[in-house]
């Protein structure tokens, strides 16, 4: 090979490296009111390219509901992750990143001190989001899944502190079109402390279902869903660890695998079946199970409530499951600001 035509290839692979390393690096932290996570992505065709993830469960609102003020222990747990995640974003080189706060920090009387105390502990700037907010990065992010068959859908995500509902249209080839939006404050951390912590009896479920399904109602009140649902009409979306629980629980996992889980369908009944499994087991029969473990036993019992409560108000046959969210609509956003 002659050697200018060589050093000409090597000279283009290097700047096709070059080019790779210096792509922009984006960063979106999900602060919730029980998990905090990451995500670090680059673009790629048709979507991104996740470098490096985080995640642990640290319960930041535990106690919120009685004193409307996050604890110390809750505030190191998750000061500590944050140290995690700030170590993340350095050593990726990322140029742009969106830090959340969702349910316990728009709560919680010392949120804004909270966030002082991040940005200077961490170096991280948190920002509290509103529910619209969260509820328009949540559907950013798991849009793609919605099926343009049917004209109307729900999306809901059941958090830590509590659960966003969006009624919309669907149109194929558009954006789908927010027709409603509500926040109840049935989250999985507030409802487990209110009935019964990691022992709920089955009449301390039924009651949480209950109350979950009285909180819905002035939402499916105003824009008579159960109708669309009569007329086969509307599909339901779920994006929570709820029911991608839920689904690995049903599907036999071993072991969590998001690839079969995200984007899966789970009919209603089969779900139920699964609900009463896990409500008639105690809390460590729940934390032996490879989709659950010890940190989320007593959570996930409040969170089949509120799946619960939902299908009982919208008797859907069965919803999609959706293991992407609010990091993920974040990264969309940061990756169109930057024209990627």
């Amino acid at each position: 090979m002659d050697l200018q035509v060589q050093s000409e290839r090597q000279n283009d692979t290097g700047r096709l490296r070059s080019s790779a390393l210096a792509r922009p690096v984006f960063a979106a932290l999900d602060l919730g009111t029980n998990n905090c996570r990451l995500l670090i992505a680059k673009s790629a065709p048709g979507g991104f390219r996740v470098i490096d993830a985080f995640s642990r469960i640290v319960r930041l609102g535990e106690g919120l509901t009685r004193n409307d003020y996050l604890t110390e222990p809750a505030m190191e747990r998750t000061i500590a992750a944050l140290r995690v995640c700030g170590s993340k974003i350095e050593r990726r080189g990322v140029t742009s990143v969106r830090a959340v706060g969702t349910e316990a920090c728009r709560r919680a009387a010392n949120g804004s001190a909270f966030v002082e105390a991040v940005e200077r502990e961490t170096g991280i700037a948190l920002e509290i989001i509103s529910s619209q907010e969260e509820g328009r990065l949540a559907l950013a992010g798991c849009a793609a899944l919605l099926e343009p068959t049917h004209p109307y859908a729900i999306v809901f995500d059941i958090g830590g502190g509590s659960t966003e509902l969006m009624w919309l249209a669907v149109e194929k080839g558009r954006v789908p079109r927010l027709l409603d939006q509500t926040s109840i404050r049935c989250g999985v951390i507030g409802l487990t402390e209110e009935y019964g912590g990691p022992n709920v009896t089955r009449v301390n479920y039924d009651r949480m279902v209950e109350a979950v399904a009285d909180a819905i109602a002035p939402f499916e009140a105003r824009n008579r869903i159960h109708d669309r649902i009569a007329a086969g009409t509307v599909q339901m979306l779920g994006t929570s660890g709820t029911v991608t629980t839920l689904a690995g629980v049903h599907l036999g996992l071993c072991r969590y695998d998001r690839r079969a889980v995200d984007g899966s369908y789970l009919r209603v009944d089969h779900a139920r079946t699964v609900i009463d499994h896990l409500v008639s087991q105690d809390f460590d029969g729940r934390a032996r199970h490879p989709c659950i473990g010890l940190d989320r036993a007593d959570l996930v019992v409040a969170g089949c409530a509120v799946l619960d409560a939902l299908c009982d108000v919208w008797p859907v046959e069965r919803l999609r499951i959706a293991d992407r969210g609010l990091r993920e609509g974040i990264l969309v956003d940061l990756m169109g600001a930057a024209g990627g």
